[in-house]
């Protein structure tokens, strides 16, 4: 699924759009430039899951955990992962990573997936392209992996 997305609101509207499509377990990767719009992605994707906290990019922090008041009790938590920052693998698994990748109450988001591959081996893996445009566009491409 592609879209041409010309704002922020158009941004997380697709976030909301593709958090229906989101499973317990699933780990979303984020791909793009400084910019791009993936925190904004995620924005929407909270806002889909039924999070009414303000999302914040964990660019310092690594990681932000989310809480999700649902009925349905499928998915319990949003888990927003930036690696932009990270030095190595092991801060992650030092802040207890583990116990959410892939974890069927868990949905996480990754932005800089590409630090940690060895983490996500053998998990199930969605992928969002951001690619910037002229102005304020940008061509959001969402996909399910192949593995």
């Amino acid at each position: 699924m592609e879209i041409i997305s010309k704002s922020l609101h158009e941004t997380m509207e697709f976030g909301q759009k593709i958090s229906a499509d989101l499973n317990g377990g699933d780990i979303l990767c984020l791909h793009g430039d400084l910019g791009a719009g993936k925190t904004s992605l995620v924005k929407g994707l909270a806002l889909g899951l039924g999070i009414k906290k303000d999302v914040t990019s964990p660019t310092f922090a690594l990681m932000n955990v989310y809480e999700i008041d649902n009925d349905q009790g499928v998915i319990n938590k949003l888990v927003h992962i930036d690696t932009y920052r990270l030095k190595n693998e092991e801060e992650l698994i030092d802040i207890g990573v583990e116990d959410f990748l892939g974890m069927p109450d868990n949905v996480c988001v990754i932005e800089w997936p590409e630090k940690i591959e060895r983490l996500l081996e053998d998990k199930t893996i969605k992928t969002a392209k951001i690619k910037h445009g002229h102005g304020n566009t940008r061509t959001i491409l969402y996909m399910e992996d192949a593995k």
